[in-house]
């Protein structure tokens, strides 16, 4: 089956779309890894979806230009930390570029050595899949090989570009 061309241009902006995209709520997570040397990699997103119950798979995407690329796609796993509401700090630092993300954070090595935010209201610890190249993006399906979370805490939630949980109106 042949792919659909990309040749014709839609009828809105760039700037349109994301901020029609900015309106769907999603929770905030930040993706972890050791890559091939061993190096700590690791960055927020927001592009985190289930795929299949059995077997456990999860999706996430990362933008072809992200200089985190090379160690994701060197690793062999990573974890999904879902982030809590009292996480927002963290959630800023790892979308930060140019510092240790790293440094001053809480995380201990989850089962396969990916490091595990503490914290966090949900982990999804993966084995690397699969990948598929689409668009600008590159995502990755995860096969779950263990799971926990925290009862009774709420999460970071993002909408129209901006951050909420249950303290922040």
């Amino acid at each position: 089956m042949s792919q659909p061309s990309d040749a014709a241009l839609p009828p809105f902006t760039s700037d349109e779309f994301r901020a029609a995209l900015g309106q769907f709520a999603t929770g905030i997570t930040i993706v972890t890894a050791r890559d091939a040397e061993g190096r700590l990699v690791g960055l927020t997103a927001n592009s985190f979806n289930s795929v299949s119950l059995s077997p456990p798979l999860v999706l996430w995407s990362l933008a072809k230009q992200s200089t985190s690329m090379p160690g994701f796609l060197s690793a062999t796993h990573y974890a999904i930390n879902v982030l809590a509401a009292d996480q927002r700090l963290l959630a800023e630092r790892f979308a930060s570029k140019g510092i240790d993300r790293f440094d001053g954070t809480a995380w201990h090595a989850g089962l396969s050595g990916a490091p595990v935010i503490d914290g966090a209201v949900a982990v999804f610890e993966c084995s690397h899949r699969s990948q598929h190249d689409e668009g600008d993006h590159v995502i990755f399906v995860g096969k779950v090989e263990h799971c926990s979370r925290r009862i009774g805490v709420a999460p970071l939630l993002f909408h129209g570009g901006r951050f909420f949980s249950d303290t922040l109106k």
